[in-house]
């Protein structure tokens, strides 16, 4: 009883700060980069290790100004999140501008559905739910539920606000058949560690040995649909721009492997060029193959 008490007066309290208009919202991430870099250190000996790993040809200092923007980066992230909750889709047009969806509106118009992925690389939370603000027909990301059931129910209304129909992991087929017949497009995250008994398929990845999902390759081959990635960049704080890239428009003749390789490799180049964006924090890599 008191965790869910706890669960709802934290919602209200999110709530209430995404009104907040977004200049404020940032002055608040100043300060919470404070808190967690110096006094929490909020997994920084994961982040640290995750770059040097990464990065074997990068100084001590490069690391260090890398680790930085990073943790300032999160920060302005967390408040991005919570701003979800209250943002206008005017204000979400304004803020995530998408080039080239035409290429993928062109096949839902013709009655196709469509597969798109991406890493969790910039705003990634905005690049979903932002784009179904720009394609012609119903957006369905594939996510991975929280343990909190209050916080996870009140999380998929936030990305649902603009028409999204989140689909959990474990679901992703049923929701596949159920829009067979429906124009669709399926979100993917291409950079999702799997469980260590559902690790394959190991690829270099960043310079490590890295286990790499293979769902969006199997179900593109199996249902021939296109695949797109979304290269999402950052502008200015606040502000992205996203290039849809095509990565296979005919996977049923593709050779196995081939797309998993195209669109790991896309993250990674977008990783090398501007390493502060991605998700430095995550144990990525705690699954190492069998010798």
């Amino acid at each position: 009883m008191l965790k869910n008490a706890l669960s709802h007066i934290g919602i209200f309290f999110l709530c209430a700060l995404s009104l907040l208009p977004l200049p404020v919202l940032y002055a608040f991430a100043t300060v919470v980069y404070w808190l967690i870099y110096y006094v929490s250190g909020y997994r920084r000996a994961v982040v640290r290790t995750n770059l040097k790993y990464a990065f074997p040809e990068k100084s001590e200092e490069e690391i260090n100004s890398i680790e930085k923007k990073y943790y300032k980066y999160l920060s302005g992230l967390i408040f991005e999140i919570i701003k979800m909750a209250t943002i206008s889709k005017e204000e979400m047009r304004r803020r995530f501008r998408f080039k080239n969806i035409e290429i993928m509106n062109a096949y839902l118009e013709r009655g196709e559905s469509v597969l798109a992925c991406s890493g969790h690389y910039g705003n990634w939370e905005w690049g979903a739910f932002s784009i179904g603000l720009v394609l012609k027909c119903t957006t369905y990301p594939i996510y991975k539920p929280l343990s909190n059931k209050i916080f996870d129910n009140w999380f998929y209304k936030i990305r649902s606000r603009f028409g999204n129909k989140m689909v959990p992991m474990r679901q992703t087929f049923r929701a596949l058949n159920e829009t067979k017949d429906t124009p669709a497009v399926f979100l993917f995250g291409n950079d999702q560690a799997p469980q260590k008994n559902e690790s394959h398929h190991w690829i270099t990845f960043l310079n490590q040995h890295t286990s790499i999902q293979q769902g969006i390759e199997k179900i593109a081959i199996r249902t021939k649909r296109p695949i797109f990635y979304i290269k999402l960049t950052s502008v200015k704080r606040g502000f992205y721009e996203v290039e849809c890239v095509p990565i296979c428009l005919n996977p049923a003749e593709t050779p196995i492997n081939e797309i998993t390789q195209k669109h790991t490799r896309l993250l990674e180049k977008l990783i090398e060029e501007e390493p502060a964006y991605w998700l430095w924090s995550h144990r990525r890599w705690k699954h190492q193959p069998i010798q």
